[in-house]
């Protein structure tokens, strides 16, 4: 894809025609819409045969690929569990029509390992209806709903600290903020904004959200919004009710990642449900003790029949009590208590805001094995990567070029070629390390 044509996509998704030509095509996005809505409520049987039907023409798509030729006319559990880091670098051997057919993305991950996806305008729409299902259950049309966005977004200098520190999308239905200008010298912007703007639902990372209810409750300020919406990050059940306080709000929660092969939401704190219709789930046992079996999230996503991942491991862990099936859980019998994500991925700036989007670091970046963040101070941060073959100054420069649009100027950065990344005392090595918190 070119540069021009991601640009002109870009742009498009952010007009109210876009949303309806691109993420509520009409070809796909009713469809999907009844789907959904169908799932839910649906029987067991039910949830099971339409699951059966969709994973078997996942297969079909799949053994159209390079990756996928090996697996040809093989029952679905002979296909093995596949990692993240088999598609790392390989994407192209998954795809199933040539690149610019699809809409390009990419992910970061939480560990750090950058991906390229391609998506088929299907699939587009189905994780649109996804993310609209909780609206639409609750009477909201998003296409007319105010909807405030307080999440990864790049709007200007993370040293500007003069507003605004937002921009109006969608013929002024949307409020978009930057994350990163938020601090205790901000925050009353936000607030004011806020309010006047008087959204229907925002949108927000979890930890953007945890840091403007605790800036308004230091600052005493006051404000009121009906819904909120907390993706892409783990959340703590501390922050939910934090921010259910601080907002006087209905605050959900949802599972996802940018590989589509998963899904859940969290309607109450310590109550998730798989969503019906998304993706085939499997739960693989990587751990236990006396009263519980940890287990990995395994999807082989539904719709994304451009880019089809079959047995796709998430590395996103869940905790069920011993003796407790988990074909309950993964058909939405049964809830679980939440995703073992990171909520941590965040670096804090001298000026004491919490800095977002630290995975993109890593996005649109070749030739990279692993990335880790380190932040031994607030004023310095250290990259650290693995090289792969091929890596050189165009790749340091991508990531230089990442990095500046998410740090201010006052943060000195230093990046490194290493050739294994920093543990912790557990044997972790986790993507963002803020060393002077310790």
């Amino acid at each position: 894809m070119s540069q021009w044509t991601k640009r002109l996509g870009e742009y498009l998704k952010g007009l109210e025609f876009g949303e309806r030509l691109v993420r509520r095509n009409p070809l796909y996005y009713p469809q999907a819409v009844r789907t959904f809505f169908w799932l839910q409520e649906a029987s067991l049987e039910e949830r099971k045969a339409f699951a059966q039907k969709r994973l078997e023409k996942v297969l079909r798509a799949a053994e159209q690929t390079t990756y996928g030729r090996a697996f040809k006319g093989k029952p679905f559990e002979q296909w093995p569990q596949l990692p993240k880091e088999r598609v790392r670098g390989r994407e192209e051997e998954f795809l199933t029509r040539p690149k610019w057919l699809t809409s390009q993305g990419s992910t970061g991950g939480t560990a750090g390992i950058p991906l390229r996806l391609y998506r088929s305008l299907q699939s587009v729409c189905y994780e649109q209806a996804t993310y609209d299902y909780p609206l639409l259950k609750r009477g909201i049309d998003p296409l007319k709903a105010r909807i405030a966005i307080l999440r990864g977004d790049n709007l200007k200098d993370p040293s500007d600290l003069e507003p605004p520190f937002w921009k109006f999308a969608a013929n002024g239905r949307k409020l978009i903020f930057s994350s990163n200008h938020l601090c205790a010298k901000t925050v009353k912007h936000y607030v004011r904004a806020l309010r006047e703007f008087a959204p229907d639902v925002l949108f927000a990372y979890p930890t953007s959200l945890e840091s403007l209810c605790l800036l308004m409750q230091q600052g005493d300020l006051q404000l009121r919004i009906p819904l909120v919406i907390a993706t892409s990050e783990a959340m703590s059940t501390e922050a939910r009710l934090l921010a259910a306080r601080t907002l006087s709000a209905e605050v959900l929660h949802s599972y996802g990642a940018g590989e589509r092969v998963a899904f859940a939401w969290s309607e109450q704190p310590d109550e998730y449900w798989m969503f019906q219709g998304y993706g085939w789930g499997e739960l693989l046992p990587v751990e236990e003790d006396a009263e519980t079996i940890t287990y990995e999230i395994v999807g082989t996503g539904f719709w994304n029949l451009a880019m089809p991942l079959v047995r796709y491991r998430m590395g996103d862990l869940i905790v069920l009590p011993r003796g407790e099936p988990v074909e309950p859980v993964i058909w939405g019998e049964r809830s679980f208590r939440g995703v073992l994500g990171r909520q941590s991925d965040y670096l804090i700036s001298p000026d004491g805001a919490r800095l977002m989007g630290i995975d993109h670091f890593p996005r649109e970046v070749d030739n990279v094995l692993r990335m880790q963040v380190i932040q031994p101070a607030p004023d310095f941060v250290r990259i650290l990567v693995i090289p792969a073959e091929g890596f050189g100054e165009a790749n340091v420069a991508q990531i230089m070029q990442n990095v500046q649009r998410k740090l201010p100027q006052s943060m000195r950065v230093q990046l490194e070629i290493v050739d294994e990344l920093v543990r912790t005392p557990t044997g972790k090595t986790p993507y963002v390390i803020r060393e002077f918190e310790h």
